[in-house]
């Protein structure tokens, strides 16, 4: 469809990570990781678990915001850290920095001692990323979000897990990173992002010149899939009628 827009795109792609997870609660964090999640439940993968990111289990998927329509459970802030660190989980956080091997950064930028800039704080980065499958969300791509190194790690990739030991790697499983250029996964050459696909209308070159470090690109990089007409419908009057999704992806990015 040419009307397509990006902000579609971005969420199929948020959709497809989950896809292949099963009986897993599913844990997004911002509107585009949240819409996308709730496509997967409707479409790829039904058996999902989702929450209102408050307290409530979810037995139906209403729109975005709306208030829950079937309650399944409850689970409260302190239970969540119960479901963190001994249930099968999928957590999508933001990155204000992630860096070539997979850290994130959502704590303060610059020195550590002084920082230029006060963010979140580490929160629950660490033990999303050493106890739970986790995958990112880049609404806007640039090689300042796309850094050689982050200056704190909050969530630890890979290759720090195995300095860490066998603790902290036995779960580690970055599995995504989803921007508004493209998909990236953590298995280029020594635990380092990898280009997975560009998103329609983007070029290799593009998301090479919007990253602070050399991504490794395959020799045949494939174009994102363009959301099917059964989940454009579930997208557009279902579950973000209002448009909401154009707030982290604006409207005039169109897919192709």
């Amino acid at each position: 469809m040419s009307d397509v827009t990006r902000a579609d795109v971005c969420a199929a792609a948020i959709a497809d990570a989950f896809k292949d997870d099963g009986e897993i609660f599913g844990s997004p964090m911002g509107l585009l990781p949240m819409l996308g999640v709730r496509l997967a439940k409707l479409t790829s993968n039904p058996d999902l678990v989702i929450s209102d990111g408050e307290s409530l289990f979810l037995a139906g998927v209403p729109p975005l915001f709306a208030k829950a329509d079937v309650v399944e459970g409850w689970i409260p802030f302190r239970k969540v850290f119960d479901v963190v660190a001994h249930g099968r989980r999928h957590v999508m956080m933001g990155a204000t920095q992630v860096d070539r091997h997979g850290n994130q950064n959502i704590s303060a930028i610059g020195d550590f001692a002084k920082p230029t800039r006060q963010l979140l704080g580490s929160r629950g980065a660490p033990g999303n990323t050493v106890n739970n499958r986790t995958s990112y969300w880049v609404p806007r791509h640039s090689p300042r979000v796309f850094v050689e190194r982050v200056d704190v790690v909050s969530g630890v990739g890979p290759a720090l897990a195995k300095e860490a030991g066998p603790a902290a790697t036995r779960f580690n499983d970055i599995h995504r990173v989803v921007s508004n250029l493209g998909v990236f996964d953590i298995g280029g050459p020594g635990d380092t992002m990898r280009l997975l696909s560009v998103h329609p209308g983007v070029t290799v070159d593009e998301v090479r010149e919007a990253t602070g470090f050399t991504l490794d690109v395959p020799a045949d990089v494939p174009t994102t899939r363009e959301p099917t007409l059964e989940e454009l419908i579930l997208i557009r009057e279902v579950l973000d009628p209002k448009g909401l999704r154009f707030k982290e992806v604006p409207e005039p990015e169109a897919a192709s």
